[in-house]
């Protein structure tokens, strides 16, 4: 499935960005952020897919999302199912410097502001398992 990400109401929570330099090609990155074997390994402790609807497991405790939008190599973006925030979502993006061909992954998420530095430090804890599983 090749779709662009469809748009959404305006978020309630305040969306913020975090970019991670990856030493990685995309293709590899990709995977791991896409396949239910790629999140197993840095993201969760494993992962359900049906259609669209990824079950994310921690611990025996089961999380709903919903893949939103994807676009080959480049960027997966969900929405939680059970969020008070119906524009809320996250977004897994590679970017690629055109001069240098650095490899970055941008994630953009949202938490309420009193979530927000906590959140944060979520993200860097998970994508620090990711660069560790890559040998970056």
């Amino acid at each position: 499935m090749n779709t662009a990400p469809r748009d959404l109401k305006k978020a309630l929570k305040e969306r913020y960005q975090i970019e991670f330099q990856v030493r990685s090609t995309p293709h590899v990155l990709y995977d791991l952020i896409s396949t239910p074997s790629g999140f197993s390994e840095w993201f969760c402790d494993d992962v359900n897919v049906r259609g669209d609807e990824f079950a994310f497991i921690w611990e025996g405790e089961e999380e709903k999302a919903v893949c939103i939008g994807r676009k080959y190599q480049e960027l997966i973006r969900f929405q939680w199912a059970d969020d008070e925030d119906p524009g809320a979502f996250f977004e897994l993006r590679i970017r690629v410097d055109p001069m240098t061909n650095d490899v970055a992954l941008v994630v953009t998420d949202h938490a309420w502001p009193d979530d927000l530095e906590s959140a944060r430090m979520l993200w860097e804890s998970q994508v620090a398992t990711l660069l560790r599983v890559i040998g970056s």
